[in-house]
């Protein structure tokens, strides 16, 4: 009799349990779904609309670069951190770095800020913080500098400080060209009023 009465309350308990724990799920899964943070799916979309518009308002290449070899033999090769195309076929760039190479071997590396193709002139404009580095030991620092897409010439029109084997030279414009296309040999000219501050070596 004891052992049909146990057996009685196991059945019952298990028949409540039944019962009452699918209704405790349900009850913390309501809980969970009625406390939780909504998520509003419009909260990322601005960050894509002002990159999208921002895109098709302004295309713009990263890391673009060019390369060309000049009819004198110089190769030129052009990087940078970003270009954007003009209707007119020219284009700006931001982050720019050149390195002219010329027929004789010789190197010049530029660095500035921002780069104005002009096809027309058939030249590239650097200015902003420009600095250019020859391989023959001199550093050159100007606001602009043009580089001539069609031929060995880089010229810098405005007031320029160049370190090199001398000494400390200030000019009013320099001027990097052909000294003689049949040998291959180039020249860099200082022009205006010159100062050579001369530090002999060492």
């Amino acid at each position: 009799m004891a052992l049909t009465r146990h057996d009685n309350l196991h059945s019952r308990l298990v028949g409540w349990l039944k019962i009452i724990l699918p209704l405790a799920a349900l009850a913390v899964l309501s809980t969970l779904f009625l406390f939780a943070r909504k998520i509003d799916p419009s909260d990322a979309i601005p960050y894509a609309k002002v990159d999208v518009a921002e895109r098709l308002r302004e295309p713009k290449m990263t890391d673009a670069s060019y390369s060309g070899v000049t009819a004198d033999g110089s190769a030129i090769n052009l990087r940078a951190a970003a270009a954007v195309p003009e209707a007119d076929g020219n284009a700006r760039a931001t982050g720019l770095t050149a390195v002219l190479e010329a027929a004789d071997g010789s190197t010049t590396t530029f660095g500035a800020e921002t780069g104005q193709l002009d096809n027309a002139a058939g030249n590239i404009a650097l200015a902003g913080g420009v600095r250019v580095e020859t391989s023959v030991g001199y550093l050159v620092r100007t606001d602009t500098v043009r580089i001539a897409l069609d031929r060995t010439l880089v010229e810098a029109p405005g007031k320029i400080v160049a370190d090199g084997p001398p000494g400390r030279i200030t000019a009013d414009r320099m001027t990097l060209n052909s000294a003689d296309p049949k040998s291959g040999r180039y020249q860099l000219v200082f022009n205006g009023d010159v100062t050579l501050i001369y530090r002999p070596a060492k």
